[in-house]
């Protein structure tokens, strides 16, 4: 691994690369901090990506790529005098020490679910008002639904025994079945429907699962295995369509079995 002076260098070029490409690319100098959101946006699900594939030679690129997109809006910053790198860095260091009085001052925590309990007394200090104020309002739906159940967790607003959590899910699904046997009125299926789907983020964080890395685990297992179909379903010379549901089925079996 490299020295903190290495590191320190190579940090200084990619500072000295950003000033350069600013001022002789073409592209790089047309660019604003709102043309970069969505490439931002798009580097931090290729990050993911590369993590659920455990690829760390992607991993470290994806991490470049989002290094890069951190010294562009700095560098954006620095010339409407906004802010610079120094500032984001200084910002996050200040907030890191204040966060940590259990590291960078004498107050004791015994696990790390009481420091997650403290950080949220901490942001209260700093000003968020709503427990929930630090919740991304873009943030995909299942990862929103986590963590606005954290949040509240480190506040006390929880079960007490996470046990209780699955009355709660086979009540949902109960509703949703209702709804869905009994009417046709599609707004109060879908309210049910995310009701149920809530309740089973809840299950899952209290058994410390990660449920969109869960469900993003069965989305290319289904993949993979529905591609297992097509691909023997082609080798015959016939198409999905011309197959039954029962034949379709025995090629599953089999890829499960892969």
């Amino acid at each position: 691994m490299h020295s903190t002076v290495e590191k320190l260098k190579a940090f200084e070029r990619l500072l000295e690369i950003m000033d350069e490409l600013r001022e002789k690319c073409p592209w790089d100098r047309e660019q604003t901090i709102e043309s970069l959101r969505n490439l931002t946006i798009e580097e931090t699900y290729e990050l993911a990506d590369a993590i659920m594939d455990q690829n760390m030679d992607e991993i470290r690129e994806e991490l470049g790529d989002l290094i890069l997109h951190i010294v562009f809006y700095s560098k954006i910053g620095s010339e409407t005098e906004d802010f610079d790198i120094a500032d984001v860095i200084n910002s996050i260091n200040k907030k890191l020490i204040f966060r940590h009085p259990h590291v960078f001052e004498d107050r004791k925590v015994k696990d790390s679910g009481e420091v997650v309990e403290n950080w949220e007394e901490i942001k209260r200090k700093e000003g968020n008002r709503s427990v929930l104020a630090g919740v991304p309002v873009s943030l995909p739906a299942m990862i929103k639904s986590h963590r606005i159940q954290d949040k509240v967790r480190a506040v006390g607003f929880d079960w007490k025994n996470r046990d209780e959590v699955w009355e709660k899910v086979i009540e949902e699904i109960n509703e949703v079945k209702h709804e869905v046997m009994n009417g046709n009125d599609r707004d109060k299926m879908e309210e049910e429907v995310g009701d149920l789907l809530f309740s089973i983020v809840n299950a899952a964080r209290l058994y410390d699962i990660e449920p969109e890395t869960a469900l993003e685990k069965t989305n290319r297992k289904f993949i993979k295995r529905f591609r297992y179909i097509e691909e023997k379903t082609g080798q015959s010379g016939r198409s999905l369509k011309e197959m039954s549901i029962d034949e379709m089925e025995i090629l599953w079996q089999e890829a499960k079995s892969i």
